[in-house]
């Protein structure tokens, strides 16, 4: 599996180089956030705020209503916990279109409670004209900047930063509103977003080989979310479906899917994993990965228990599981 480090670095000066209405703010996380290049590439379209989140996001509204394409830089807690207000007022209410990037989603960093971004999805989502979107490789990293300022209004993108693996084909750019259906599956079938969907590739791949009919489903849009090609593959899952986020199961991935089915009146069992309505320590990400069971053996777990064959899969196979590239069978004019 290809490995691709700084791609948002690289985008950030080329995105530069064809849209001078963008400028990029940052709250004293410049090399952390991947924006020193552009910095150094256009001086005066850099805008240094300090560790004030709420004055940035004030400074940025500011900007759009002038006619910039502010594109804000910080780890995601930073943004949505201390500068809520800021974010609904000064830019959602007037639907203006600053662009947000938060880093360090879930428990992608050490930190602990304070740095986490874990219920991020769920508090962006509920604010009326916000677009948010969650990155899960290397390829949508390196596309959902175009997206990102194509979008009329406001966006939050959940973000990954340093080394990034390509799950998905380069020539698969992130679509808006267009999940990845990555296999199709009668007896369980997957949802997952983020990180999680390699974790899920390991996972799904070994259970296919012993015989479950596993379907998933990568999706990078959060809101909005309509129902496409994800409601009739869940409609076809045997025994039930399962989310898997790097969030908390409160209002993220799994409440998008529950609220789908419920409206769509697809009936049938829906199994969130993701951080059961809790706070997260400070860790490794494999370790965390592990202990609030968003890994690929906590999914084969669950499939396992969906399906009523217990210990078809162990922790040797998934070892020796290679995650290849996904191609997506979901056609974006068909959406």
């Amino acid at each position: 599996m290809e490995i691709v480090s700084q791609v948002h670095a690289r985008n950030l000066v080329k995105l530069g180089e064809n849209h001078p209405e963008v400028l990029v703010l940052t709250a004293d996380l410049s090399e952390s956030c991947e924006t020193g290049a552009f910095r150094d590439a256009y001086r005066e379209r850099f805008v240094t705020c300090g560790v004030s989140e709420q004055n940035m996001l004030s400074i940025a509204g500011g900007l759009a209503r002038e006619g910039f394409i502010p594109c804000v830089h910080t780890f995601g807690v930073f943004l949505y916990r201390r500068a809520l207000d800021q974010i609904a007022m000064s830019i959602a209410y007037p639907n203006l279109p600053v662009k947000m990037f938060g880093f360090l989603p879930g428990i992608m960093t050490p930190g602990g409670a304070t740095h986490q971004a874990i219920e991020d999805v769920s508090v962006m989502r509920s604010l009326p004209n916000m677009t948010v979107l969650e990155v899960g490789d290397a390829t949508e990293t390196e596309s959902v900047l175009e997206l990102a300022i194509s979008i009329r209004g406001p966006v939050y993108v959940r973000m990954l930063r340093g080394e990034i693996p390509r799950l998905f084909p380069a020539s698969q750019p992130m679509l808006l509103d267009t999940p990845r259906v990555l296999a199709d599956g009668t007896d369980v079938v997957v949802i997952s977003s983020g990180i999680c969907t390699e974790e899920a590739l390991r996972a799904t791949s070994a259970l296919r080989a012993k015989g479950v009919s596993v379907g998933h489903a990568h999706v990078s849009t959060l809101k909005p979310f309509s129902p496409g090609v994800l409601a009739p593959l869940i409609a076809g899952a045997r025994y039930g479906v399962i989310t898997m986020e790097n969030h908390t199961v409160v209002g993220g991935l799994g409440s998008i899917v529950a609220e789908l089915m419920v409206e769509g009146g697809i009936h049938g069992k829906l199994v969130k994993l993701g951080l059961q309505d809790t706070f997260a320590h400070g860790a490794s990400r494999s370790y965390l990965a592990r202990e609030y069971r968003i890994d690929a053996m906590a999914l084969v777990e669950e499939v396992q228990r969906l399906v009523g064959r217990p210990s078809l899969v162990e922790a040797q196979d998934l070892a020796a599981v290679r995650v290849e590239i996904a191609l997506s069978s979901a056609k974006a004019e068909a959406m």
